[in-house]
């Protein structure tokens, strides 16, 4: 593929100037510019960053009715000698490409990622504070804009990146309730993939645990409701004793970047790693047999977000979340490494060029 040239429109607000970074929502303010580029005819064009706008789509757009809809999120920070990071978009841009061959939509090229990246994070630079706890979500997303009714592969899409300034993803540590009556994902599905219906499927379970008292759900397998998988919308992982623990990845688990960059740490830390089926039962034991267990889920978002309580039909497991819980050193260091405070001895950092 030819590179293909972005064109570029300027917002006349710079609404950054109103915001106050102390007090962010997740997910709630918008920046200043959108990237967009449409494919048509077997093709990427028109390629182009605009004032960030409502989009006018008619009822007849296939995404609306099928589904053929896949998401990333990624984050770029403000390092502490002002240069902009982002965060191993390269690895976000080869899992968005899998999730879209998945749902037969056309792959996005490296170079247009990253570029459309590099000049929408560079234009929206305010955007990125060096307020303590902050950081800019990136969503790149991609929806079929084909205007026809009718169960089949879509012709044409729209390819988008929006961003937004965010804080804590959660604000205080999570109840969880082990979920074996509801499925997110089976064999042969979609649970890999980071596409809507992913995610439209877990609101009921999910309204069901919030209606209990509880934060989250611990996903099972599909088939015998024993196996944890996943953390609401997150990976999942356990620290018992020296050994950190997590789920294999299979084609029902979402293969998470902050998942893998702790593991990562977690073997440099000297930590055994281990990728493996691991039974609900397994974690509830240790816990009644005195060991120090701690749970967590892992994502973007959150990056860890601490489990103080695991429910297992009806019965209540508390994990440790102490201050000297080995989860909090290796966030503090994933965390360090983003910032550029420690050494990023796997080259993460994406800086982006002012």
């Amino acid at each position: 593929m030819k590179t293909l040239p972005i064109q570029i429109e300027k917002s006349s607000q710079e609404a950054w100037k109103a915001i106050d970074f102390t007090h962010l929502e997740f997910g709630r303010i918008p920046t200043d510019h959108m990237f967009v580029a449409d494919f048509k005819c077997g093709e990427w064009q028109d390629a182009r960053i605009i004032p960030y706008s409502p989009m006018h789509l008619s009822p007849f757009t296939s995404a609306l009715h099928y589904g053929q809809t896949v998401f990333e999120g990624l984050k770029a920070y403000r390092l502490s000698d002002n240069r902009i990071s982002i965060f191993r978009p390269e690895s976000h841009a080869a899992r968005f490409n899998h999730s879209l061959e998945r749902m037969c939509m056309p792959i996005v090229p490296l170079e247009l990622f990253m570029n459309a990246l590099d000049s929408l994070i560079r234009l929206d630079a305010h955007w990125v504070s060096d307020t303590e706890g902050t950081s800019l979500y990136i969503r790149p997303f991609m929806f079929a804009t084909e205007d026809k009714l009718g169960v089949q592969i879509a012709d044409h899409y729209r390819f988008m990146i929006v961003c937004s300034p965010v804080g804590k993803y959660y604000s205080k540590f999570l109840r969880v309730k082990v979920e074996q009556k509801y499925t997110r994902a089976f064999p042969g599905g979609t649970g890999f993939a980071k596409c809507g219906g992913n995610y439209g499927v877990s609101f009921y379970p999910y309204k069901e645990a919030h209606d209990e008292g509880f934060d989250q759900i611990l996903w099972t397998d599909g088939a015998t409701h024993q196996f944890l998988e996943e953390s609401g919308t997150m990976n999942v992982g356990f620290i018992i004793g020296n050994k950190f623990i997590t789920p294999r990845l299979i084609e029902t688990i979402l293969a998470g970047m902050t998942r893998d960059s702790l593991l990562h740490i977690a073997a440099d830390e000297s930590l055994s790693v281990e990728e493996r089926p691991i039974p609900f039962t397994e974690i509830t034991a240790a816990i009644q047999s005195g060991e120090r267990v701690e749970a967590f889920g892992i994502g973007t978002a959150a990056t860890i977000a601490p489990i103080k309580e695991i429910s297992v039909n009806g019965s209540l497991f508390s994990t440790y979340i102490e201050p000297d819980a080995t989860m909090f050193r290796l966030k503090q260091r994933l965390e360090a490494i983003r910032l550029g405070k420690s050494p990023d001895h796997w080259h993460w950092n994406h800086f982006v060029k002012q």
